[in-house]
């Protein structure tokens, strides 16, 4: 999965349950604490993200998963997909429709992008079933989050989705899981505000306008709330509706005028539509554009089937007219199969077609209105085309063109991330190497004095009339390193310092230095203290203490001081 993907999981974790539930979350999943938006990472780990989201939260993994769908939806917005995502339909049922196409675009950045797939299936009694396609099992949940959170946010509507039936249908579609989603929407009634009327006498009046409005109201959102997908509508919307179904209609009528013969020549409409294809009930080639033909010999074989070139990539149907009627306000996407390509292209990646399907019903025959589907001039030479190959009016020119640049912008971006990403590996042991710094300048020197060489100020000698000093060594240490191996000297020696150290920070003493196995201290100096005999007495009873926690590595007793 893409870095957008474990990015909205970790700022998931981070709003909802703090940023050190992720830094527990990330060093049980053992895995890097940024991810870089447009660089490709390892499914497993975003799936151990999940695994161990949900045994530090405690709840099933069909809930982390329903409440990541919720959440990314919001990151997108977040992210500037929100106007993009308003514009994919007026009800939920379009929106669904065109995921698709919008994967299809995000394609365009996310060259390697996996993405699911939806189409919208609508039963005999108006309840609208979800059909879910993906490579990745066990993700299905993350749907209803999504799902919901749209239908809440763009159209003011509630939604419950239950599944009905999870399989597979590798063989047929290439997916590994087909999901069946039943979606319940209801609307929410609006909002209706209403003026006080300061007229007595026309009191009963407004109320039975209002009596009469809202039973309108209550028809409307009936009919409303018996459609599967009903749109968004305000208060004004649902009186044009009245009117519409009403008494009279309110809006101007458009008549096309259609000519009484099509006056455009077999050859030249082959040539203006390079990439098209007619076909009949039973799947037979009627016509073929110019340019496909030259790409895949076999269509100039009048009579022809159709899929015997073709699968459909997308929506996820069988090849039947039927099921293509069934779908056809869906974008449709073919595949070539490599074995009817010619020799010579063989070896290069399989041609795809994009485009609409369109039903003539006065001749029963499909058209297939499409164009390569490409996304840069690098997998337009991979299919040994030209621009000149597809027609002027065709906007895949402008597309292929347009996104080169926009590849190079990604890639500008993904440097940018790395170096961003460096930056902070860099500062983060920056600041570690600081503290070291820090730790070891307190430890050889006073506080106040290391404060004033961080600060880069001068520290003037001082004169002190009186101090207590301490002096110790160990006894028979000479006899001690004569028996012993230099290791177990300075482990024994480490003991006993790491002891005597933190004893000065009790009784506010300092440590001057140690040599060997003498350590000196001084008390009231740097920092003069009318106490520092009594200091210095009881640092020395302690050094007595902790000293008999350290053993001769020799006889195995207590060490003297």
């Amino acid at each position: 999965m893409y870095g957008f993907i474990n990015t909205c999981l970790k700022s998931l974790v981070i709003e909802k349950f703090g940023e050190e539930t992720w830094e527990k979350l990330k060093t049980q999943a053992e895995v890097q604490d940024t991810f870089m938006t447009y660089t490709v990472y390892d499914d497993v780990i975003t799936l151990k993200l999940i695994q161990e989201a949900c045994k530090i939260l405690d709840v099933s993994e069909d809930a982390v998963l329903k409440l990541f769908g919720e959440y990314f939806f919001t990151f997108c917005k977040m992210s500037g997909y929100d106007r993009m995502l308003q514009t994919l339909g007026g009800n939920l049922s379009e929106f669904i429709e065109n995921l698709d196409a919008l994967h299809s675009y995000l394609a365009l950045s996310y060259q390697e992008m996996n993405a699911p797939s939806f189409r919208v299936e609508k039963r005999a009694d108006g309840a609208m079933l979800l059909h879910y396609y993906s490579d990745r099992r066990g993700l299905c949940h993350i749907v209803p989050g999504i799902i919901e959170s749209v239908a809440r946010d763009f159209f003011n509507s509630e939604v419950t989705m239950e599944i009905l039936t999870q399989s597979e249908e590798k063989e047929r579609t290439g997916k590994k899981e087909h999901v069946i989603f039943l979606v319940l929407q209801k609307a929410k009634r609006p909002k209706r505000k209403t003026k006080k009327t300061t007229n007595p006498e026309s009191g009963d009046s407004h109320k039975d306008k209002e009596k009469a409005l809202d039973v309108a109201f209550q028809k409307m959102e009936n009919y409303s709330a018996l459609s599967c997908c009903p749109e968004k509508k305000s208060h004004w919307d649902i009186v044009r509706s009245v009117v519409k179904f009403g008494k009279g209609n309110l809006s101007h009528t458009f008549d096309p005028v259609y000519p009484e013969r099509l006056w455009v020549e077999e050859r030249t409409f082959c040539n203006a539509f390079p990439f098209h294809i007619v076909f009949d009930e039973e799947l037979r080639i009627k016509q073929a554009g110019v340019n496909i033909q030259k790409f895949v010999p076999g269509l100039r074989r009048p009579g022809s089937r159709v899929d015997k070139y073709f699968t459909v990539v997308h929506p996820q149907v069988t090849f039947t007219i039927f099921s293509i009627r069934k779908f056809i306000n869906s974008q449709f996407v073919l595949r070539a199969h490599r074995e009817m390509l010619p020799d010579s292209r063989r070896n290069q990646p399989m041609l795809k077609l994009r485009g609409q399907m369109i039903w003539m019903e006065s001749i029963q025959c499909m058209m297939y209105l499409c164009s390569p589907k490409l996304r840069s001039l690098e997998e337009l030479e991979e299919q040994k085309m030209h621009i000149s190959d597809i027609a002027q009016h065709d906007t895949t020119r402008d597309l292929i063109l347009l996104n080169q640049q926009r590849l190079a912008e990604i890639e500008l971006s993904n440097q940018l991330e790395r170096k961003k990403e460096e930056l902070r590996i860099l500062s983060k042991n920056l600041e570690a190497e600081k503290k070291k710094t820090e730790t070891l300048l307190y430890a050889m020197l006073p506080k106040h004095v290391a404060n004033l060489l961080k600060e880069g100020k001068k520290v003037e000698a001082g004169e002190f009339n009186s101090c207590t000093i301490l002096f110790s060594d160990i006894v028979t240490f000479t006899n001690i390193c004569s028996a012993c191996e230099p290791i177990q000297i300075v482990n024994m020696l480490n003991s006993m310092y790491s002891k005597f150290d933190r004893l000065t920070s009790v009784h506010n003493v300092y440590k001057v230095e140690t040599i060997g196995d003498a350590y000196m201290v001084v008390g009231g100096v740097p920092v003069p203290i009318a106490s520092h005999a009594k200091r210095v007495a009881n640092f020395a009873l302690g050094m007595r203490t902790a000293a008999r926690e350290v053993m001769n590595p020799i006889t195995g007793e207590p060490i003297q001081v």
